[in-house]
């Protein structure tokens, strides 16, 4: 069965359902990484999300917000983007719009590959969810063990901790103590109304100014 959802100015989702885990993997082999789409996996039901260019922008605004913040902490980051993070014991599988090593960067510095059966999840991991999804990707994330997400719905920033195999939300970023989802939230909505350059020059002196106070 196939149902696909177009809304106005939202991500086209199109929901496969009895796909096998080896039709997943056979299908990821096939197509590779040089798509303009994203792909998630949930014990037989597979979405296939087509991103507009709000979903983009804040997906490259985010990144370019990480960076600087492991620039001005001086701390060290493994950038994954879109990997395909999965792991066949649970049957599940996801593409994250941008994840991240960062207290566990050392274990994957040199890394060519990612393999989720022998290495540790990504720490942090970043949704842009302009319309929601028809799986539930928190189920997806929490079954692959990734400790931090943050989710942005084009109005609404949230933290959230995995905590007992469920996501809670949290008011600060564990990866970033000093960062609150409030504080966070300020600079993704100004990305609507601000400069590119400009605002990724505010949000540096903001976060030098946190982190000297």
């Amino acid at each position: 069965m196939i149902a696909t959802t177009s809304p106005t100015l939202a991500e086209q989702r199109t929901l496969l359902e009895n796909i096998s885990w080896s039709t997943f993997e056979t299908l990821l082999d096939e197509i590779g990484d040089k798509r303009g789409y994203r792909i998630a996996y949930d014990e037989g039901m597979l979405e296939i999300m087509a991103p507009i260019y709000q979903h983009e922008h804040y997906k490259i605004q985010s990144a370019r917000f990480i960076v600087i913040l492991a620039e001005e902490l001086d701390i060290e980051i493994k950038s994954a983007g879109s990997t395909t993070l999965k792991r066949k014991i649970v049957k599940k599988g996801i593409e994250p719009d941008n994840c991240y090593y960062i207290q566990n960067e050392p274990a994957v510095r040199g890394a060519q590959e990612l393999d989720l059966e022998t290495a540790p999840p990504p720490d942090l991991a970043i949704e842009i969810d302009i319309t929601s999804s028809s799986l539930n990707k928190f189920a997806i994330y929490s079954a692959l063990g990734v400790p931090e997400l943050w989710r942005y719905n084009g109005r609404v920033l949230k933290f959230y901790q995995l905590v007992d195999g469920e996501y809670i939300e949290i008011a600060c970023s564990i990866a970033f103590p000093f960062l609150s989802a409030a504080e966070m939230a300020g600079f993704f909505d100004r990305t609507r109304t601000t400069g590119e350059i400009a605002l990724l020059k505010s949000f540096r002196s903001w976060v030098k100014e946190k982190i000297e106070s």
